[in-house]
């Protein structure tokens, strides 16, 4: 426990470091009894395996592990433990591993008991690859059939999974160096995990068309076993992974473009607290707020008419969000909705429409709920909302837009949200979540082609489910994934998070990117029941406020040479040309390069603005 362990993460509670576990050129770390970065001679082969259960609203549980040995050796390494999870209902899980580690192999066995029965959507194995380097590249996939073809990783974003029924996967690490991964006791699958934007491929268990949950019959143990093996035929010594040095460089890059505008979502729950900070929205002068509205919800003319206020304080631009009931005819319920709005003397610049259902997700193998089509829905929309610019795609996550495209011919502007705590919500993960949003920008492009673009809102925290019933709670303020609140949202975290973010979707031309809300679990400010040590401001407040006021500024690329740590770009506007640079890393970081008049240090999660070199 650090002294600053609250101002970086918005809470006093830090994760427990990794246990480095060595065997040979072979390395990976140990954590929560599964094993991430997992490095051959330095170089990221996998990004993790883990065993994993899952509960009926896919929340992953946080098994107790007892008996836990490690033996380390030179060529060699050896692990053991018991994982033990508790169901709602009192039944329970037991599950035990062995890891082995060797030079040029590792195998992470695990056998799980229940002597109850246990109720779960998945339990068993995943296996990420990274996508950096990955994405694109050649791969050989064995089937369960014996069958072996060769093929490639997804480039841009596959909506459904790339490769079923599989064995085994093998990629070329480096020129003489493969490893192949094999999966034994079920079928595997592979999903393209950048579309809830995790920076991985995942190979995992079971296959999602069959049903879901399921039960692990009482006293029947399920066995599984996943092994990763290096084939090295290289005649050198050692392989030509990135140089390590103590100072990033950054360096001028030829992309330019203009900064987007900046949103603040507000919701019918927090409209009231939104007008009473007016004077902090004037402050930050976001171009776009975003207003929320579910009819299924009970959200009325009443709802528009606190947003018409807000609208009354507010220069720039406004869009209403509706989660469209779909019970009725579009035309009639987008009509009544038009009429509350006139009714409220409520007109905003943009409408954002989308089915209610479509927020929930449609997993392969499942039916697709009754809905009309979207061409009617935007249909009705341009007869509701006569000389308003409509959009379209999803009001959740790029998942569903890329299993459910919308219909470009019908919409004058795409969006969709992110989430970065899907799968996986400790701190590494949340940050790598950035390295998959140029791929997510990219892919949208590929489908939708210069027609303007929208992103958000995407904030740390979870503000809707599209996978389970449910998002999380967490009263606790724990690391959890899917959590309605999240404590990093607090913290120097979300401040450098949501600057990465901006800077990894800037060559994606947005009009507009929205990373939160003005108050309540996603806002810049904290109510009086809610923890800040910085006088009712986040730090995340600095970064939306500078966003919004770059808004239509000419922009630079500027390559950092270790964009996982440092990110940085070149904003010119009337004030002159500055260099913003972010560290993503909990630690110091020391930063140079052409691009920077003199080296610095910057501090963890830090954010600065630094003059650009003569």
């Amino acid at each position: 426990m650090t002294a600053d362990a609250f101002q970086l993460y918005g809470t006093h509670a830090v994760e427990t470091p990794p246990v480095r576990l060595t065997s040979g050129k072979l390395t990976a770390d140990l954590a929560d009894g599964n094993l991430r970065t997992i490095r051959y001679q330095g170089i990221e082969v996998l990004r993790a395996i883990s065993y994993l259960v899952r509960d009926r609203d896919w929340g992953t549980y946080s098994p107790e592990i007892a008996d836990l040995r490690i033996e380390q050796g030179d060529d060699r390494f050896d692990i053991a433990y018991r994982a033990r999870c508790e169901g709602p209902d009192g039944t329970k899980l037991v599950i035990d591993v062995r890891i082995r580690g060797y030079p040029d192999r590792l195998d992470f066995e695990a056998e799980a008991v229940s002597e109850t029965g246990f109720e779960t959507n998945r339990c068993g194995f995943c296996i990420l690859h990274p996508i950096v380097g990955v994405a694109g590249s050649a791969a050989r996939v064995e089937y369960v059939d014996g069958r072996i073809v060769e093929t490639r990783f997804p480039d841009v974003i596959e909506p459904w999974q790339p490769f079923k029924d599989m064995r085994a996967i093998s990629h070329e690490v480096v020129p003489d160096v493969t490893a192949e991964c094999r999966m034994e006791g079920d079928t595997f699958e592979m999903e393209d995990q950048r579309n809830w934007s995790d920076a991985s491929y995942k190979t995992y268990v079971r296959p999602l068309a069959l049903p879901w949950p399921y039960k692990i019959p009482a006293n029947q143990p399920v066995r599984q076993k996943t092994s990763l093996v290096i084939r090295d035929t290289s005649r050198s010594a050692a392989l030509s992974a990135a140089t390590s040095s103590s100072v990033i460089r950054l360096e001028l890059g030829t992309q330019t473009g203009s900064m987007p505008g900046i949103g603040v979502v507000v919701t019918p729950e927090q409209a009231d607290a939104t007008l009473s900070a007016r004077s902090l929205l004037s402050e930050i002068a976001p171009r776009e707020l975003l207003f929320h509205f579910d009819p299924n919800a009970g959200h009325g003319a009443e709802t528009l008419q606190k947003f018409a206020a807000i609208t009354a304080a507010h220069s720039g631009r406004t869009t209403l969000e509706i989660a469209l009931a779909c019970k009725s005819s579009p035309s009639s319920e987008a009509a009544e909705i038009a009429r509350q709005m006139q009714r409220a003397d409520f007109r905003p610049d943009s409408i954002l429409i989308s089915p209610s259902v479509d927020r929930q997700s449609t997993p392969p193998g499942s039916k697709w709920p009754d809905c009309p089509p979207l061409e009617e829905i935007y249909a009705a929309a341009r007869a509701a909302f006569p000389g308003i610019r409509i959009g379209g795609g999803m009001l959740s996550y790029f998942t569903e837009l890329n299993r459910k495209r919308a219909p470009a011919g019908g919409i004058d502007f795409v969006s969709h949200c992110t989430n970065p705590i899907v799968h996986a919500a400790d701190d590494l993960s949340v940050m790598q979540t950035l390295e998959a949003l140029p791929f997510i920008t990219r892919s949208v492009r590929a489908i939708y082609g210069d027609k303007p673009y929208r992103i958000g809102p995407s904030t740390i925290p979870m503000r809707q489910n599209p996978y389970g019933s449910r998002t999380m709670d967490n009263p606790s303020g724990g690391r959890i994934p899917m959590a309605n609140r999240d404590p990093r949202h607090n913290g120097c975290f979300a401040e450098a998070f949501a600057l990465g973010y901006a800077i990894r979707v800037l060559d994606a031309g947005l009009e507009c990117l929205t990373l939160s809300a003005l108050t309540g679990p996603f806002g810049l400010i904290a109510g009086p029941d809610e923890p800040t040590e910085r006088g009712g401001r986040r730090p995340l407040f600095n970064t939306v406020q500078t966003l919004s006021a770059l808004a239509g500024a000419s922009w630079q690329e500027c390559v950092s040479s270790s964009p996982s740590q440092v990110l940085s770009f070149v904003a010119r506007d009337a004030g002159g040309a500055r260099i913003y640079v972010v560290n993503l890393t909990g630690e110091e970081r020391r930063v140079g390069g052409d691009a920077l008049a003199k080296e610095v240090r910057l501090a963890p999660f830090a954010t600065a603005v630094l003059p650009l070199a003569d």
